[in-house]
């Protein structure tokens, strides 16, 4: 397990020693899971953070009208839980699927903690970890309510061109909270 990307990614932000990695390791589950396979639904207790060590998921809500709406993405090397619910062990707000065949580790809640407690390292590399992604969904934010939705949508073709390979229009178009049939007209305004 020692060569898994999860180890490439935990190394861009802080060094670990063999008996770090090797501990570290003994506490990840590899899991394979199946496309539309959902390893977390939405109002279960969010009790892990995923790695992807293989493949890509989504995260999405389901609202009271049946309506998709993704709020991320996620593709190999990187990390997703439904962050709010995980860090409060509360019912989670999102259902996390597999679009594709995946390999993912998994990291329960209850294993973090005593990392915190044991290493200040790994309190260092999720500290940067959720920085990250608090600074990415701001931007996000933002974006959702300064950009019209084509500018959006060439930003986020642009920056994750890996994703765009993975997903669905229907996909792309609830996580920029539109129709597809609106993105359709965006993307043949392009090549018009």
């Amino acid at each position: 397990m020692i060569d898994y990307q999860i180890f490439k990614n935990i190394a861009k932000h802080v060094s670990l020693s063999t008996n770090e990695v090797q501990h570290f390791a003994s506490l990840l589950f590899v899991r394979d899971v199946q496309k539309k396979e959902l390893i977390l639904k939405q109002e279960q207790i969010c009790r892990s953070i995923y790695f992807v060590e293989e493949g890509s998921l989504r995260g999405f809500n389901l609202n009271d009208d049946g309506k998709e709406c993704t709020l991320m993405f996620a593709v190999r090397d990187w990390w997703i839980t439904d962050m709010n619910c995980f860090i409060n062990q509360k019912a989670a707000i999102l259902s996390i699927e597999a679009l594709e065949a995946s390999k993912i580790i998994e990291l329960t809640f209850d294993a973090l903690e005593g990392l915190y407690k044991s290493n200040p390292k790994f309190e260092r590399l999720f500290r940067i970890l959720f920085q990250n992604a608090y600074s990415r969904e701001q931007v996000r934010a933002l974006h959702n309510i300064s950009l019209k939705t084509e500018k959006r949508y060439y930003k986020f073709a642009d920056k994750y061109p890996a994703i765009m390979k993975k997903v669905t229009q229907k996909q792309i178009a609830s996580y920029l909270g539109v129709t597809p049939e609106f993105l359709s007209t965006i993307k043949k305004s392009k090549h018009s």
